[in-house]
């Protein structure tokens, strides 16, 4: 199987607010490389994020802003490239966010949910919170809300399913964006 995980935290509530950002290459069902930035928003930080993620304003002050993270990571996003998330609809929010505030041409790329593939393959879980996905598969994330652990860990419950399931009931998830 191959993918990309990835995974944004915000500054605030707003979409174009990207933080950080974390992309995990998958290839033939392995983790073959990484990708991790802090991003400067151009928006000021709320406290409530802040708490969750731990990245403050003077954190990202020499950081680079979104259109220059953007060109580094493009070819990810491209209409044959599956791109998982867990909650995937926050991160392509954030994602079609960000290309929107800089005007940069959004592209179309397939996408799947670990959160609905968690739902319909682990229906007996109390919840599929990422923590708990990870806990219950016993996928190792000690810095829950850290871009790169998150996008490791979302990573790790996909090439899992694909193990025990197969791709067809995961191909069912997938979609276009």
């Amino acid at each position: 199987m191959n993918f990309v995980a990835m995974d944004f935290e915000t500054a605030n509530h707003q979409p174009y607010s990207a933080c950080s950002l974390a992309l995990v290459m998958v290839q033939n069902s392995q983790i073959v490389d990484e990708y991790y930035t802090l991003i400067q928003p151009e928006t000021p930080f709320f406290w409530r994020n802040v708490q969750i993620h731990g990245i403050h304003q003077e954190d990202v002050r020499n950081a680079p802003k979104f259109p220059e993270v953007w060109s580094t990571i493009q070819n990810y996003f491209q209409q044959n490239r599956l791109v998982v998330a867990h909650n995937a609809a926050f991160d392509t929010k954030v994602l079609a966010g960000c290309l929107d505030y800089y005007q940069l041409a959004q592209p179309n790329y397939l996408s799947l949910c670990t959160v609905k593939s968690s739902r319909k393959l682990f229906p007996e879980f109390p919840n599929h919170k990422l923590n708990t996905v990870c806990e219950n598969l016993s996928i190792s994330l000690d810095h829950h809300h850290d871009a790169l652990e998150d996008s490791r860990a979302c990573a790790e419950i996909l090439l899992y399913q694909e193990k025990h399931f197969g791709t067809e009931p995961l191909k069912k998830l997938v979609t276009l964006k």
